[in-house]
């Protein structure tokens, strides 16, 4: 696996999350191209900006979070996962269900709040 510098445990999920997702390495290209946004002439000179196409199903991403290349790496991989379980599950993915919630909480709160 690519060296990302985090620990251990956050790459192994990672690679554990890519599998149940079916999401290979070989199956992605990858293009470092110059981030936009501030950072001086640091940004103007380095290629930390990562994205990341996923060739069987034509998703892409551009990922510019962080001002290393290795964890715009670790982001884009996660974020491609993130839309390859909303694409193929649907309302089943873990987003989903995590936004579902959201709006249940919100809905709860709006019926306890008096009307004045």
């Amino acid at each position: 696996m690519i060296d990302f510098g985090l620990t251990e445990r956050k790459v192994a999920e990672l690679k554990q999350r890519m599998k149940t997702c079916k999401l290979y390495e070989k199956d992605i290209e990858e293009k470092f191209v110059r981030s936009s946004g501030p950072g001086g002439q640091k940004v103007n000179k380095s290629s930390t900006c990562v994205h990341l196409t996923h060739r069987p199903s034509g998703l892409a991403v551009k990922m510019q979070r962080s001002r290393t290349q290795k964890l715009n790496r670790y982001y884009a991989r996660k974020r491609l996962c993130e839309m390859l379980e909303n694409k193929l599950l649907g309302r089943e993915s873990p987003e989903a269900k995590r936004l579902s919630n959201i709006r249940k909480q919100k809905d709860r709160r709006r019926r306890r709040r008096p009307i004045s």
